[in-house]
Parts: structure tokens; C-alpha cells; sequence
């Protein structure tokens, strides 16, 4: 694992009052990650640059493309000029998922897929949650208690997003971070999947807004339930129902709303 945060920047920093001074940031790591599965190039993310492997078995397993991490053989990571590529090398068997799932991959865009044959693939269906959880109240309000303190590069920049995975008492077992809310929850999962780590009747807690994306990479990962620190959107909540999954949203200190 890197250092958190990325490099430090010189700011000038302007007060309201006309107050001028000179401070230093470290910016959050923010760079082109190329996907590829047996030399098929698939995808290409923005990405924090830490936990890679973590973000290729999970983003893998989101994608569809796998269900255990025995079915990526190897994987390599190499620095480019331009950013980072990750070598993932899958069993022969999952390799007419990649194919398939490229065929309708037309184009990317920061709104999502784009193009006629995608609209098909866009909203996939989900598998239904084998064991939604109702957790203790008490529990959510102390992970959301405890997360801060669990988020370094966030210390760092200010920046980056967090996802924990959190058990039925509201212990912070694992957090993954990242300058994305998707690839945050992905190396969550690939990080899980690598152990061997189940939910165990726990839950995520992801420091983002709950979009569908986020919700279907929770009920593909088998959690048995999602909390966000934000507010979800109205395709997430269908998608949630739809999968059985439970929702708990824009929660805060004081105060969360769980779906009903």
C-alpha cells in the first residue's frame, strides 16, 4: 500500500476580509487506469492509484466477468507515461464473458455507457439478496462514528471516498479508498473476495451518494445491505427493490433514513 494522498501542491489562499498567505496541499491521486483481460483491452477508469489489485478482482466480479477469485490466474501491474495498466489474465472459461461484454461496450462516458446496443446491457438483471440484514440502529451510528478516523487519504486531500466494510455490531472491519465512489466500493469488494471475507450479516458504508451503479455492485457482492452517507437516486432505490436489497441512506450523525 502507497502513502496516502498524492503530491503537494502551492496554493495562494485569499481571505474574505482581503487577507493573502501562501499554503500547501496534497492533492488527491487522480489517473488513467487501463483495464485489460488476456490482452482484450476492456476499460479504462480514473482511478487513485493505490490497491490496484484489489480493484481488479472487485471491478472484475462487478463486471460480471467472475464469482470467486480463483478464476483470475494472474495479474500485472505496469507503470505507463500515461498512467497504469492491469494485466488481468482469467481461466479460458470466463473468457466468452469478456468478449461478449466488450461487444456491447460501444463506448464510455462519464455518464455511464453509451450507444443503441448497450442500452440492452445497461440495466442487467440483478439476483435477488439471499439474506438481507436489519441492522441495530446503534450499530449504523457507530460506524458512521468510527469511519472518519479510518479514511488517511481523505485526511490527506480532502478528496477521495471511502468504502467499509462494517459488521453487525458497527465495527469497521476493512475500508478501501479512492478519488472514485465506484472503484472505492470495488476495491472493497476485490479486497473481501481475495481474503476469502464474507459479509457475515454486516454491512457497507460508502462515504457517496447511492447511485444504481453502487447498489448493483453491492447485490453482486452479496451484501445484505447498503449504507450511504448521501442521498440515493430514484433508479438506485427501484434497483434495490427490485433485488430485495435494503437501503440506508443520506446518514449522518444525528439522523439516517432507512427505505421502506
Amino acid at each position: 500500500m502507497s502513502e496516502p494522498g498524492g503530491s503537494s501542491y502551492a496554493f495562494e489562499r485569499i481571505g474574505a476580509d482581503g487577507s493573502r498567505s501562501s499554503v500547501d496541499r496534497v492533492l488527491a491521486d487522480e489517473t488513467p487506469v487501463a483495464i485489460e483481460y488476456n490482452s482484450l483491452g476492456y476499460a479504462v477508469l480514473m482511478a487513485s492509484t493505490i490497491d490496484l489489485e484489489d480493484l481488479a478482482y472487485g471491478f472484475s466480479r462487478s463486471e460480471r466477468l467472475i464469482e470467486s477469485a480463483s478464476d483470475i490466474i494472474d495479474i500485472d501491474t505496469h507503470r505507463m507515461p500515461q498512467g497504469w495498466v492491469v494485466r488481468i489474465t482469467l481461466a479460458e472459461t470466463h473468457l466468452p464473458r469478456v468478449v461478449e461484454r466488450v461487444r456491447h461496450r460501444v463506448s464510455e462516458s462519464s455518464c455511464g455507457l453509451c450507444g443503441i446496443e448497450n442500452l440492452e446491457q445497461a440495466l442487467r438483471p440483478l439476483p435477488r439478496v439471499a439474506s438481507p440484514a436489519r441492522i441495530d440502529d446503534a450499530a449504523i451510528f457507530r460506524a458512521l462514528a468510527a469511519l472518519s478516523g479510518r479514511q488517511a487519504m481523505n485526511e490527506a486531500t480532502g478528496a477521495v471516498h471511502a468504502a467499509a466494510a462494517v459488521d453487525v455490531n458497527g465495527a469497521i472491519r476493512l475500508v478501501r479508498e479512492d478519488v472514485g465512489r465506484h472503484n472505492a466500493f470495488d476495491k472493497l469488494i476485490g479486497a473481501m473476495l481475495r481474503a476469502g471475507q464474507g459479509w457475515d450479516g454486516g454491512f457497507a458504508l460508502l462515504s457517496s451518494r447511492c447511485s444504481y451503479e453502487l447498489v448493483e455492485k453491492a447485490v453482486l457482492a452479496g451484501c445484505p445491505l447498503l449504507v450511504t452517507i448521501s442521498a440515493p437516486t430514484a433508479l438506485a432505490v427501484e434497483r434495490a427493490r427490485a433485488a430485495g436489497l435494503p437501503l440506508i441512506v443520506l446518514a449522518r450523525p444525528d439522523a439516517v433514513l432507512r427505505l421502506v
